[in-house]
């Protein structure tokens, strides 16, 4: 009979990564964020437990998507009262909030429950090139992307 390995909580060790998103893509960077944030890059994963690490975007107001999607992907969001829906250009809100782009992307990889909202408030995101987490000595995690792509 075979047995699962559940890893015990003093066992599961979290690092600190740093991720430079400048002229990266947007869904391939959100996807290789959201597995290190899952643990899923650890031989101890266990899709029920928080077994990932804790990221550090900078640089999240350079991301591109290809093709016209700056001009036609929309973010939208609702106030709760009728008529409340308010809806947005890649663009524009790029140009306001460029850390929401990044943040909604790789939430929308996690799971929609208790963990996956658990797992989101280790990700942490800024549009300039520098953070205010030196104290915990992050690595850099290198993001390999496919060069052309447009």
């Amino acid at each position: 009979m075979n047995k699962t390995l559940v890893p015990k909580l003093e066992d599961i060790e979290k690092k600190w990564y740093v991720v430079d998103a400048q002229d990266q893509r947007l869904g391939r960077l959100a996807t290789e964020i959201a597995n290190v944030l899952r643990g899923k890059n650890k031989p101890i994963y266990t899709p029920h437990m928080d077994t990932g690490d804790y990221v550090i975007v900078i640089n999240a107001d350079k991301v591109v998507v290809t093709g016209k999607k700056s001009e036609q992907k929309l973010y939208r969001r609702h106030s709760g009262r009728p008529g409340g829906m308010k809806t947005e250009t890649f663009a524009n809100l790029q140009k306001r909030i460029p850390e929401r782009i990044l943040e909604k992307a790789v939430k929308g990889m996690l799971p929609k429950n208790t963990l996956g909202r658990n797992l989101f408030t280790n990700l942490k995101v800024y549009s300039g090139s520098s953070h205010p987490h030196e104290a915990q000595k992050p690595e850099v995690l290198n993001i390999v992307t496919i060069p052309g792509g447009n």
